[in-house]
């Protein structure tokens, strides 16, 4: 962990930088520990605005100011949602770091909302969504977050519901960031062309600010499976077939991230070589875990023409039925080799690094250690195979299908098929 350093303000705001001194640039970012399932169900989507409309004004700034002083000095700045996380971050010359998270303080404790730009976004976000239902390789992965998880905002749309964008108001997206955007919840990251001591100097200077405490935790999660079927005319059907899958905190998660990649990830893994050089009968298929800090989610995605659907869903339930049984030596060395080329190459990308490091201080409260991952991801065996398959494929299934689905099977014989 060589020029990695942490530090915790006395407003619990945690300051972590990643030096690389080789490097002309810096990644620069504010991570905050809130996202869609931190929503109220009635305001599904306030979290994605509000990250919109960071951007849109502050005391000090107008939308234009702010995205010209960035780049004015050669840098680019971005923003995401995600279930659980919502981060500001941008990329310049190192030199340029202190008008970088100048810009990004400003931004984030000093919004404005302005009733005008929200008018102007609610249209720009309402657009987004409607590409979003015109993708279905897209819109099929909501409807299954939706159904693993009803009633729930861990399995809302991060974008948000159509009805809810439009009737959002200022106060509401007020309310999200005084409620959810504290201190204790906040990490300020940066990789690259970064001297830690000036760097928290500035932070500290910048976010003294800020409101303290800590944000209130989101709901359990209380994963359900089931299924939900929408008929479209399309081309192509899409499904999702998936189940419980492992929390990020879980001893098993590298083991079900192993188990994910050698079944479903790459052109050697066993549904590719199975369902699409074998028997063509997909274009694409692949299988993911996505792992929230109490709870995840396994699934295997698959488009295919409609008439396909009749043969592809008993060829994946027997490749689910015998992943876990039958996995070899040679197959786990390569999807161990697979995870950490990922994990290595990724980490020479300075934002990789800022994203890795901030999201690893939020969820673990430790920094991030690639040789202590490396030699975990290397003491997977397979009995850990065997287990997390066990684990995972005896869950109650999800089916998110949509598209022509007259040759889908019923959900019922699905899951007797894959309790057989």
């Amino acid at each position: 962990m060589t020029g990695i350093k942490t530090t915790t303000l006395d407003n619990g705001v945690r300051v972590i930088t990643d030096t690389v001194p080789s490097m002309h640039s810096v990644a620069v970012g504010i991570w905050v520990g809130v996202g869609t399932r931190h929503e109220n169900l009635a305001h599904n989507g306030v979290a994605h605005m509000v990250e919109h409309m960071l951007f849109k004004g502050t005391k000090k700034r107008n939308a234009l100011q702010i995205a010209e002083e960035i780049e004015n000095v050669g840098g680019s700045m971005n923003a995401y949602t995600s279930r659980e996380i919502t981060s500001y971050h941008i990329h310049l010359l190192a030199e340029d770091l202190p008008l970088g998270l100048e810009v990004l303080g400003d931004m984030y404790l000093h919004s404005t909302l302005p009733q005008d730009e929200i008018e102007r976004e609610r249209g720009v976000i309402l657009q987004e969504i409607g590409m979003c239902n015109d993708t279905p390789d897209e819109l099929v992965f909501d409807i299954y977050s939706e159904t693993a998880y009803p009633e729930q905002a861990l399995g809302a749309p991060i974008l948000g519901r159509a009805h809810n964008i439009e009737g959002m108001t200022q106060d509401a997206m007020r309310e999200h960031i005084g409620n959810l955007y504290r201190t204790e919840n906040t990490v300020i990251s940066a990789a690259g062309g970064v001297q830690h001591e000036d760097f928290v100097a500035q932070v500290q200077d910048i976010f003294d600010v800020q409101q303290k405490g800590s944000a209130s935790a989101a709901p359990d999660a209380d994963y359900k499976g089931g299924e939900i079927r929408l008929q479209k005319e399309l081309e192509q059907s899409h499904f999702i077939l998936g189940f419980r899958g492992l929390g990020r905190l879980d001893d098993d998660f590298y083991a079900a991230q192993a188990m994910s990649t050698l079944f479903g990830s790459g052109m050697s893994s066993r549904l590719f070589q199975e369902i699409r050089e074998k028997r063509g009968l997909v274009y694409s298929i692949f299988s993911f875990h996505s792992g929230y800090q109490d709870d995840g989610l396994f699934g295997i995605y698959a488009g295919t023409g409609p008439e396909k659907l009749e043969e592809i869903i008993p060829v994946v339930c027997d490749e689910v039925l015998k992943v876990g049984q039958d996995v070899t030596e040679e197959e786990l060395e390569r999807a161990k080799s697979q995870l950490k080329a990922s994990l290595l190459m990724g980490r020479e990308s300075m934002m990789n690094r800022a994203d890795q490091q901030a999201k690893h201080l939020l969820f673990r409260n430790k920094a991030y250690d690639a040789d202590a991952l490396v030699a975990r991801i290397d003491s997977i065996e397979l009995k850990d195979i065997a287990r997390v398959a066990e684990t995972i494929f005896t869950t109650t299934p999800t089916l998110a299908a949509l598209g022509p689905l007259e040759k889908l099977a019923p959900f019922e014989d699905i899951k007797n098929r894959l309790a057989a």
